[in-house]
């Protein structure tokens, strides 16, 4: 496995964990403005989470690796991602699954199920990368986090 090197986030917090995730996934951008992004075509996404805190949880972690995949690999791997209404809803031209859409959506994702834990960790950014020259980073602004 090639390591990646990722924008950092500058940030006060005592831990910072990191989850990579491969997504093989196909999607289409149904507007007169994506070309032929506008056919169906498919990518090898990879997905880099970051997640950051100043506690850990009663068995040691900031957030389970395995739970971030869960929450995100599972859902997306193998699959034409503009069949997933309930995170991408295609009438809303920001919801069509451009890479920009698809990693703030794992974002909010990601950080719905942070904010149910005692010790609140935070998702500070979210990279996608959907082709080995093009990649997209999201992050919340800073009085969103």
């Amino acid at each position: 496995m090639m390591h990646q090197l990722y924008p950092q986030v500058a940030h006060h917090y005592r831990y910072e964990l990191n989850k990579d995730m491969h997504i093989a996934a196909a999607h289409f951008i149904p507007h007169e403005a994506a070309g032929s992004c506008a056919n169906v075509h498919g990518h090898t996404y990879i997905v880099n989470v970051t997640v950051a805190g100043d506690e850990l949880d009663e068995s040691g972690f900031l957030v389970n690796f395995q739970t971030l995949k869960q929450l995100v690999h599972r859902k997306l791997d193998h699959t034409l991602l503009n069949d997933h209404s309930d995170w991408f809803d295609g009438h809303d031209p920001n919801r069509f699954p451009t890479s920009e859409v698809v990693a703030r959506t794992i974002y909010e994702t990601i950080q719905r199920y942070l904010d149910t834990l005692p010790h609140k960790p935070k998702c500070l950014q979210v990279f996608v990368r959907e082709t080995p020259t093009s990649y997209v980073v999201y992050r919340p602004k800073a009085g969103e986090r």
